[in-house]
């Protein structure tokens, strides 16, 4: 089918990802009876009231000689919606994560999709490996978003035509673009989060450098922003010792 052929589809374009902490038990001093378990058995839920700079020193000693295990005893699950090519690279994480998403097999997708806005650098510089990305041009934007409106347009039709034919929605999925949007339930722990945001976030306080896709940051920048609300003594000791997590 070709687009002089295809009905025109009404679609929504965003440039955001959205996140949501749906629900949490995950706090500071989850960190400091897991570690002092080790020296006070039982007793160190008794600990957790005393003396909140020793608190805040085991923490940071904990995040400095990379002790991880007192960062699991926590949870965070997250509703997060995104483009698919998002989820299909945060998906790579898979140690202490948890994921449930919506599938194109079990209801019909809806039309929305994902172009840059005029604050994603567009334009890679440079041999793989060793590039970076500059700026569009006003022009370069203005192509984009008529192209991609076009592309996404043409693929939506498809798809509605397929279902009207019948096909299922399994098959007919197939012609939809990695820009489309889907949500996921995504459910970690602090330290299997602390990896993925030394992974896929840029901070001038990172030990490592990274170099993530700009969207899949997004998504990071959101998630951290919820985790240091709910851990912040963990949160600081992360930042401290280089954003490695233990």
């Amino acid at each position: 089918m070709t687009s002089a052929d295809a009905p025109h589809a009404d679609i929504t374009l965003r440039s955001d990802v959205t996140v949501e902490l749906v629900k949490s038990s995950a706090s500071d001093s989850d960190v400091l009876f897991a570690a002092r378990v080790s020296t006070l058995g039982e007793q160190s839920l008794a600990e957790l009231q005393k003396d909140p700079e020793r608190s805040k020193g085991l923490i940071n000693y904990l995040m400095r000689d990379r002790h991880g295990s007192p960062f699991e005893h926590n949870s965070m699950t997250f509703l997060i919606s995104a483009p698919i090519f998002v989820f299909r690279e945060f998906m790579r994480h898979r140690v202490g994560w948890s994921y449930n998403e919506e599938s194109g097999r079990y209801r019909e997708l809806q039309p929305v999709f994902y172009v840059p806005d005029a604050s994603r650098k567009l334009v890679q510089e440079g041999r793989p490996g060793k590039y970076t990305f500059v700026e569009g041009t006003p022009t370069q934007f203005d192509t984009l978003h008529r192209v991609f409106d076009e592309s996404y347009q043409q693929a939506y039709s498809a798809y509605q035509k397929l279902l009207a034919e019948g096909v299922a929605r399994e098959v007919a999925r197939a012609v939809l673009p990695v820009g489309l949007f889907s949500s996921m339930y995504a459910t970690c722990n602090a330290r299997s989060l602390m990896h993925f945001l030394g992974l896929r976030t840029q901070h001038e306080l990172a030990k490592v450098p990274s170099f993530p896709q700009r969207e899949i940051e997004m998504v990071g920048e959101k998630m951290e922003a919820e985790w240091a609300r709910l851990m912040p003594l963990t949160y600081a000791a992360f930042n401290a010792n280089g954003r490695v997590a233990p």
